[in-house]
């Protein structure tokens, strides 16, 4: 299979050339660098034959950004698509898990989960672990009929056949923000893609690096909004 790996950045200084670096030299897929307007020039210097650049000139958002690296894989032919943090919270070497049962044919949508056996977690502000362990896996395994410990990484694995599937509008602007990543999982899900979850770590930097870019109220209105909004039918 075809795979790209996408790494996602905006003004993540050192941390997004740390995420790079850890990728090993031997690897089975292509590497890809998201830059949603970085001012910092830290992503300038990642471009090789390596190393894949895309780039906004301003900041779009996240949901935004992993639209136009969507479109990229289709038009370029990938079969597996692996989305990652650019900020280092991500471990690369864990890549294989998630391949792992797309390669084998047992799933379509793998995704990373910190709260199974074999996963971790550290240095996640005690609210954060409240939210992305209790509070919204339930909201979503009530809202899709399935019990799931992880539904706010955004480390996982797609088949891009998932991306080609007419029945997952995600170019729709609402979701240029957080809320392309709920949304992917839950019409996958409900849609009866295979989805498996396998562990894996994520490890959030010091604090006084910005261990976030997610701001309070909005951002989490963001990650709830999809479930709520296409629970209730009010979109697609």
């Amino acid at each position: 299979m075809k795979i790209l790996a996408a790494a996602f950045a905006y003004n993540e200084g050192d941390k997004i050339r740390r995420t790079v670096a850890r990728h090993p030299h031997d690897r089975n897929y292509d590497l890809m660098v998201m830059d949603d307007g970085s001012t910092d020039g830290a992503v300038k210097a990642l471009e090789s034959d390596r190393v894949l650049v895309l780039r906004n000139e301003k900041n779009k958002g996240i949901g935004f950004a992993m639209k136009q690296v969507f479109d990229y894989s289709i038009e370029h032919g990938y079969d597996v698509l692996v989305i990652q943090a650019g900020n280092d919270k991500d471990d690369p070497l864990e890549i294989p898990r998630l391949l792992t049962p797309i390669l084998a044919d047992q799933a379509d949508i793998v995704q990373g989960s910190r709260f199974l056996p074999g996963g971790g977690y550290g240095n996640t502000p005690s609210y954060r672990i409240l939210a992305t362990r209790y509070v919204h896996p339930l909201m979503f395994s009530l809202a899709v009929g399935k019990r799931l410990t992880e539904t706010t990484n955004g480390f996982r694995a797609i088949r891009t056949t998932i991306l080609r599937d007419p029945r997952i509008d995600w170019r729709q602007p609402w979701l240029d923000k957080y809320e392309l990543e709920v949304f992917l999982l839950y019409k996958a899900i409900r849609l009866g893609y295979r989805h498996m979850e396998v562990p894996v770590t994520k490890v959030y930097p010091p604090h006084q690096q910005g261990y976030t870019k997610m701001r309070p109220i909005t951002g989490w209105w963001s990650i709830l909004r999809p479930i709520v909004l296409l629970g209730l039918h009010i979109k697609k």
